[in-house]
């Protein structure tokens, strides 16, 4: 039995890192009002498996890191991704801690030139230590401007409720501005 399982290990390991080491790697940055996100992806928009990671923070509300992995799927021109995220919560009002986000998205490419997307992912307290829940979300309209960068622009909310009598940590409640490079 052991032998199967490391077999299996081994093999879903190395489709996965093919299918990374073909996949384009995309670099993101926004900026909205009171905070910023920075993000590196690879496969993020072809279909197969995506993996990512990143980091957001706010002045006044604290910084999130995550790591995440997921699935794209395509269904027509609309590429949807379902997955998950591990995310260290450093709220500025609250306790250090962890949660296990999950959710997806979709990109609906319209011609060429410009993509609509969004995407949301979800911790409940069970999944989550230091917050009572955590809540990521966000919309927007990417441009291409050349073949490898794009412009868009969104709105972006990430919440970490607050446990234990600490108050909740909005880290993003508005408008942002981004890039994101392709290569």
């Amino acid at each position: 039995m052991r032998t199967f399982t490391f077999k299996t290990a081994v093999l879903v390991m190395a489709l996965g890192t093919m299918g990374a080491a073909n996949a384009a790697i995309n670099l993101h940055g926004e900026a909205g009002e009171k905070y910023t996100n920075l993000s590196a992806s690879f496969g993020a928009n072809d279909p197969g498996l995506t993996f990512n990671g990143n980091w957001a923070h706010s002045d006044d509300d604290g910084d999130v890191a995550g790591l995440g992995m997921g699935l794209n799927l395509p269904l027509g021109p609309v590429l949807f991704t379902v997955g998950g995220k591990a995310l260290y919560l450093n709220p500025k009002s609250g306790d250090e801690g962890y949660a296990i986000a999950v959710g997806g998205g979709a990109q609906i490419p319209l011609g060429d030139f410009i993509t609509v997307f969004g995407e949301s992912y979800y911790s409940p307290d069970s999944l989550s230590s230091g917050v009572e829940d955590y809540v990521e979300a966000n919309a927007g309209v990417r441009l291409r401007v050349i073949k490898s960068m794009y412009v868009e622009a969104g709105y972006r909310y990430i919440d970490m409720a607050g446990k234990n009598g600490h108050r909740d940590n909005k880290l993003a409640d508005g408008g942002y501005a981004g890039f994101n490079f392709s290569f």
